[in-house]
């Protein structure tokens, strides 16, 4: 029995995000045995939610569709929309009904981290329930971390990016050679340090910035931290060194978390 796919989009748009869209739908029509209807999301998981969707198959007609692979934005819109923690909340049911009423089988989300979080609430909400909706999360952009993932479309992009920016701000910093500076660049990546291990493609030789790059996927020692800049500082006055937001002491405790007072965003980040 043949059933229809939804795909949507989550997060913050990017240069490649419409080119998994184009990756979903054109993969979907191959399998005309299985699925039926090919449904967009407009603005996510919080569009569907108030019924708010459209037909993929019509870019067909107007060669939208093969103009998804080189458009940035999200086509489709997004949404920074949380799903509740406790499955037995009543947004849930509510979903799933949704989904039932369109004869939904297969569910796709591209998105980032958080949106892998809302991909993995409603798997283990339908497992509760014993529904066979298969519910599969895209990479967005620079996702590399995630499992079964061997690169995501945007990574080589922003590891460029990340590169060139980096050299600016080692070349800006050399200029003021008559006194020592130390320049610290924090670069994206909570849990995964791919785009601030990139920042090492600026160096241009040996003993070039940025001399010290730190990632989350280990234990940040403030005192050796202290202890290396001094040392780097007797070879290269003007030190760059490149972190990744998510850098923690060997309890996992946030670097931002030591300066007393945190913040966190609409998903309990802090």
């Amino acid at each position: 029995m043949k059933k229809n796919l939804i795909v949507g989009q989550s997060g913050g748009p990017t240069a490649v995000i419409n080119g998994s869209l184009y990756g979903v739908v054109t993969e979907a029509m191959r399998h005309t045995e299985e699925i039926d209807e090919i449904y967009g999301m407009i603005n996510g998981i919080e569009g569907f939610l108030n019924g708010h969707m459209m037909d993929m198959r019509s870019l067909i007609e107007t060669n939208e569709l093969s103009l998804l692979r080189t458009t940035p934005g999200s086509y489709l819109g997004s949404c920074r929309y949380k799903l509740p923690e406790d499955l037995n909340d009543p947004v849930y049911p509510l979903l799933f009904n949704k989904f039932t009423s369109h004869g939904i089988g297969y569910f796709f989300y591209i998105g980032g981290n958080d949106s892998m979080d809302t991909v993995s609430k409603l798997s283990r909400y339908a497992k509760k329930i014993n529904s066979d909706i298969r519910f599969i999360g895209v990479p967005k952009t620079i996702d590399n971390d995630l499992v079964h993932t061997d690169h995501t479309p945007g990574f080589g992009r922003a590891a460029k990016y990340v590169a060139s920016m980096v050299r600016e701000v080692a070349i800006d910093a050399s200029v003021y050679d008559n006194k020592k500076s130390v320049t610290i660049v924090e670069i994206m990546g909570r849990h995964a340090g791919w785009l601030t291990a990139a920042s090492a493609l600026a160096r241009k030789y040996d003993g070039d910035n940025p001399r010290l790059i730190y990632l989350p996927e280990t234990a940040f020692d403030q005192e050796a931290f202290l202890t290396k800049v001094q040392e780097m500082l007797e070879t290269t006055p003007n030190l760059v060194v490149c972190i990744s937001e998510g850098i923690h002491d060997k309890n996992g405790t946030f670097v931002c978390e030591l300066a007393g007072d945190i913040g966190t965003d609409t998903f309990g980040h802090k």
